[in-house]
């Protein structure tokens, strides 16, 4: 497979093709907490802001939260459906929320990998995707995955749209679920493939250091990261180490093809090093978070890679969002030092911060 290789090279060397273009001043703390480990962040055309974060890494918070204007975290949509308990159904609180994303039709998206914890098994009926509508704070559908869906180990991990699709990524067991949100009716597809499951030998760095699993190996994170275009033509997709490929969406839509033949329709888009995140714009740039940099870059939609911060403040910055002013949201959510990956020993240097980079187009301009 025929991969575009200089990616990385031109990271390495400092995104030659763009510009160091914003200053770490621009850098603004939007919200932090002592108490909550925030990985996803979305915000509504109103600006409100929504944080979520799985509870095994410790967050003691709410699992999805609408921050007030004094920066509080308060649990969303309600205390209900943010309870830790196990005598409520799996499938109506929330037990592990990886990602929310929301769309363009006034929702909320959660979701919830629905596992005992990381590397651990998923309960049933607790992997799901959860739609709340913003404007009633009423969560209008809840999509359970089954056990031929989300695996014993799965983690069901992020979530994009196209038409009446959703798109998610299966970070634990390697595979695309693609779901129809008329039927509710999910399918897997391109499971274990090339495109999907972790590159052996690409490791993911941070501070000079590779994070290793609590065996002592080094850490592998199957299909991960996820986009659409913005016309919807193409769908974008990674293990967390990269490389990307991508496929048009007509092809994982159409439930008749095999795996086989849906893998003929994949093809190689771009090399980059293990990402934390990444978001979108609708002009179709890919900003993403290069870990072992602690920098914030971005593809253009020629495949030109530019640089707009370096920060050490970026330490393993999770899922990114951008709103509708231009202002790019950027949690930092240290995964990399939560207990889980130093023998039960939390490394987090609080508080945990969420970041906004504002005029995000000025600051990205190339010589």
């Amino acid at each position: 497979m025929k991969l575009l290789s200089f990616a990385i090279a031109a990271l390495i060397a400092g995104a030659s093709n763009g510009v160091f273009a914003a200053d770490n001043s621009s850098l603004q703390v939007a919200a932090q907490t002592r108490d909550s480990v925030w990985n996803a962040v979305a915000v509504d055309d109103a600006g409100h802001i929504y944080v979520a974060g799985p509870r095994w890494t410790g967050s003691r918070g709410p699992a999805v939260a609408e921050l007030d204007a004094a920066g509080n975290a308060n649990p969303y949509p309600d205390k209900a459906w943010n309870v830790e308990t196990t005598t409520v159904s799996p499938g109506k609180h929330f037990v592990n929320v990886n990602a929310i994303h929301r769309d363009d039709h006034g929702g909320l998206w959660v979701v919830d990998a629905g596992v005992t914890g990381f590397g651990g098994s998923v309960i049933p009926g607790a992997a799901k995707l959860v739609r709340i509508d913003i404007a009633t704070k009423k969560v209008t559908r809840v999509y359970v995955f089954g056990s031929d869906i989300a695996r014993t180990h799965s983690y069901v991990d992020d979530v994009r749209f196209h038409g009446n699709h959703a798109y998610l990524t299966d970070a634990g067991d390697a595979g695309l679920i693609v779901l129809d949100l008329d039927s509710g009716k999910a399918r897997r597809v391109l499971n274990d493939s090339p495109g999907t499951h972790a590159t052996p030998g690409r490791e993911i760095v941070l501070d000079g250091n590779v994070i290793r699993a609590p065996d002592g190996s080094a850490l592998q994170v199957q299909v991960d990261p996820l986009e659409v275009s913005p016309d919807g033509q193409w769908f974008y997709f990674a293990s967390l180490e990269g490389p990307w490929s991508r496929v048009e969406t007509r092809w994982l839509d159409d439930a008749s093809l095999s795996d086989a033949e849906l893998q003929k329709h994949v093809e190689p888009w771009i090399d980059l090093p293990p990402v934390g995140g990444t978001t979108m714009d609708h002009q179709g740039n890919l900003y993403f978070t290069d870990l072992a940099a602690n920098a914030l870059r971005r593809v253009t939609p020629d495949r030109k890679i530019e640089t707009i911060l370096v920060d050490a403040r970026l330490h393993w910055v999770d899922a990114p969002t951008i709103d509708k002013n231009g202002s790019l949201y950027l949690p930092v959510p240290q995964m990399d030092r939560v207990a889980l990956f130093h023998n039960g020993q939390s490394q987090i240097q609080w508080p945990v911060q969420l970041f906004r980079l504002d005029d995000l187009r000025a600051q990205t301009s190339t010589p």
